[in-house]
């Protein structure tokens, strides 16, 4: 029984609880936040005990953390963590700052733990089975990729301002799965923004939308696009095309029903929100997890992964502030 402590209990803390209360051979023993009542709410549901951060820390009877705290804590959790021999599970990204990224992941290699960062689409059910199919062989080799995340509305503005911008929070999962998918690291990155719903977000210094492309060093292409609204449901989409065919997941509705009558054909809505529509994703990452603390091997999502997202995340927002296509590469001998 691998036993974990939780960091951190807003929104994505209690999406990781309800995970972990899923994994059969995982216990959520503690969990540590500033606000009592969201501390106490997670307790209750799970039947762990409340404890501080430097408690959960010093404990023998916990073998892991799940830090879901605010990024700008990120890279000195990991790295206290490390140190007192505990595996870690970090939401991305592990820092805004490509070098502290990088100095955060000495300690992690100094030490020897495990780190597992949360990029849960590729745990997605839907997603895995696109990529069985491309591992197949049944779309041939990989030539394009196409990308749409749109989000039925913008976050709250305060959390717009300390996110770090669209890239970095919000398009990061996408160029983990476009690093995925391609097989290939990226060599440059095109990228433009634009405020188009919602002016007080570009008084915040962010775009609310944006594309990117992609492209590794053997031409393979990837094209991102993001909304912050999506007045139909949260839109979650890929299509990848090959020398032989292709392969698409397209979106989960609220149910698999499909009406026709005279008036035409209706389907239910979209699910409306990444906690509904990754139920299954956040969960089997958290299994994934606590079954490469069981059995020694790598997690698939790793340190370097996040590094390498926020790499391209860099190189998107640098893009579309200059207008020039960025070498990714670059900025990690920058940074």
């Amino acid at each position: 029984m691998t036993k974990i402590g939780l960091l951190g209990a807003g929104r994505i803390g209690q999406v990781h609880a309800r995970a972990v209360s899923s994994v059969p051979n995982a216990q959520l023993v503690a969990v540590a936040d500033p606000m009592p009542a969201a501390a106490e709410m997670v307790r209750d549901s799970y039947g762990c005990e409340v404890r501080t951060i430097e408690q959960i820390k010093d404990a023998a009877d916990i073998d892991a953390v799940i830090i879901c705290t605010p990024t700008d804590t990120h890279a000195d959790l990991i790295e206290d963590f490390a140190r007192a021999g505990k595996a870690i599970f970090c939401e991305k990204p592990v820092d805004l700052d490509l070098s502290r990224v990088k100095a955060c992941l000495k300690v992690v290699e100094e030490t020897k733990a495990t780190l597992m960062v949360g990029f849960q689409r590729r745990f997605d059910p839907d997603f895995q089975a696109l990529r069985a199919e491309i591992d197949a062989g049944n779309i041939g080799e990989v030539e394009m990729v196409t990308l749409i995340s749109r989000d039925p509305g913008a976050p709250p503005y305060d959390y717009i301002e300390r996110s770090g911008g669209i890239f970095r929070d919000m398009m990061i999962h996408d160029f983990d799965v476009a690093r995925w998918i391609l097989g290939e690291e990226v060599e440059t990155v095109q990228a433009a923004g634009s405020v188009l719903t919602d002016p007080e977000i570009g008084n915040r210094g962010d775009f609310d939308s944006a594309n990117a492309i992609l492209r590794t060093a053997s031409g393979k292409q990837c094209t991102i696009s993001n909304s912050r609204r999506a007045t139909f449901g949260y839109d979650q989409r890929i299509e990848v095309h090959g020398s032989g065919g292709s392969v698409t997941a397209d979106n989960h509705h609220q149910s698999r029903v499909t009406l026709a009558n005279g008036a035409g054909y209706t389907r239910p809505p979209l699910l409306d929100f990444f906690m509904t529509r990754y139920i299954a994703a956040y969960a089997a990452e958290i299994e994934h997890f606590v079954t490469c603390l069981n059995t020694g091997q790598a997690p698939r999502t790793s340190g370097y992964d996040g590094l390498m997202s926020l790499a391209l995340a860099e190189a998107a927002a640098e893009s579309a502030r200059t207008g020039e296509a960025v070498r990714p590469a670059d900025l990690l001998r920058r940074g």
